[in-house]
């Protein structure tokens, strides 16, 4: 499988606003983005203030989440030099990768954490390291949407899969339950201190359930 590419204008026209070739369309991100936001309001028991969004592209989930929340703050991260210089401006893009989060400092934690669409992408290496500090940025849920080596690749999912990372869920879970955050379903996270308000049913059952 081809790893080379470079995440430039042209990627994003084609696999964004290509009518031909396009697969990530804006109904599908605002319902997950809804989804998102609803989780975390609904553990946080307020309106979500603050998202982070990693590896976020043209950050396609800020028009989104403003329309939900006007007065909402986002801050994305994205190594795509095009993408942060059309949109760091309008839409608060910032270069910065998974990895790097571990080396930047945020004033406080974020009531959202999301990484869309981007670590099925992110070298083993830098998903571990990225994962040293993780719990501390998130204040409310962290939502993590990406393919695995389990899901049907060859038939059932369509996609630049130019790059990916085979790695097993089991694998991310793992990974995950060794940051020390807990599992919520659907792609959902918290850190041990949210954990108390999931009920038994909201909880994945495994190592980090804290029941």
């Amino acid at each position: 499988m081809r790893t080379e590419k470079t995440y430039d204008e042209a990627y994003f026209r084609k696999w964004y606003r290509d009518p031909k070739k396009r697969l990530v369309r804006r109904a599908g991100v605002a319902r997950k983005a809804a989804m998102a936001v609803g989780v975390a309001e609904h553990l946080l028991g307020r309106r979500v203030a603050s998202v982070l969004d990693i590896g976020c592209g043209e950050g396609a989930w800020f028009p989104l989440l403003r329309e939900l929340r006007p007065k909402l703050r986002y801050l994305g991260l994205d190594t795509s030099d095009y993408a942060v210089r059309r949109f760091g401006r309008s839409r608060n893009v910032r270069p910065g990768s998974w990895g790097q989060v571990a080396e930047l400092r945020f004033d406080e934690p974020f009531d959202l954490v999301v990484c869309s669409d981007a670590l099925h992408y992110v070298p083993t290496r830098e998903v571990v390291r990225g994962l040293e500090s993780l719990s501390e940025l998130i204040g409310g849920v962290a939502y993590f949407d990406f393919l695995t080596a389990d899901d049907d690749l060859e038939t059932g999912i369509e996609g630049d899969l130019v790059g990916f990372k085979m790695r097993r869920a089991a694998w991310y879970r793992r990974k995950l339950r060794g940051a020390d955050l807990v599992e919520c379903g659907l792609g959902f996270w918290v850190t041990p201190a949210r954990a108390p308000q999931l009920t038994a049913l909201e909880r994945v059952p495994g190592r980090n359930s804290h029941r």
